[in-house]
């Protein structure tokens, strides 16, 4: 046993986890630490204060509050309170499609949604040379090209957007259905 009363091989487990879990989170987009404080929050299960985490990951009370603070604003951990303690515990989701769908939904607005107004203040720069009377027939025929192009990545980033919002709702169960049906035609 270990000196937190869990068997060593459990503890070892989690460890683990959490690091790979951590190093998941930089190809994300997050810190490794707040990947890793959400990894030890969906390991263990329970609630767990900002003590525990800081206790448990070794890290600083302001790591462990900003990585909290920015695990709440992803909607994947909640906060709770034990009864008789003032202290203030989090949750994580432990529903693992819940938990992706939130995580898809942060990146579409976090990435998708600012990429997709900027692709679209993009095309619109070359309207006004589109549209000038004066000009060469070659420089409409770029400025045509260039345009072509953007639609095309324009479309392509909308039917993903779209597709993303409609797996993603809260509501729906748009993800799970899609990669069951995804991995359904992979086997078959």
């Amino acid at each position: 046993m270990s000196g937190s009363g869990k068997p060593d091989t459990l503890a070892e487990a989690q460890d683990r986890f959490i690091a790979v879990w951590g190093q998941m989170g930089g190809a994300w987009g997050i810190t490794r630490t707040m990947a890793e404080v959400h990894a030890l929050l969906y390991v263990t299960g329970g609630p767990l204060c900002t003590d525990d985490v800081m206790d448990r990951l070794q890290i600083s009370r302001g790591n462990a509050s900003t990585s909290l603070r920015a695990l709440l604003d992803w909607g994947v951990v909640s906060r709770t309170h034990k009864r008789g303690d003032r202290k203030e515990y989090f949750v994580a989701e432990q529903d693992v499609w819940t938990m992706f769908r939130a995580i898809v939904r942060e990146r579409i607005k976090r990435e998708v949604d600012p990429l997709l107004a900027s692709m679209h203040e993009i095309r619109e720069l070359t309207e006004p040379a589109r549209r000038a009377a004066g000009l060469a027939a070659e420089e409409r025929a770029l400025v045509e090209a260039h345009n072509e192009r953007l639609d095309q990545l324009l479309e392509f980033l909308t039917t993903v957007e779209r597709l993303g919002h409609r797996f993603v709702s809260p509501a729906g169960r748009g993800l799970q259905a899609a990669a069951t049906l995804l991995a359904s035609k992979v086997a078959g």
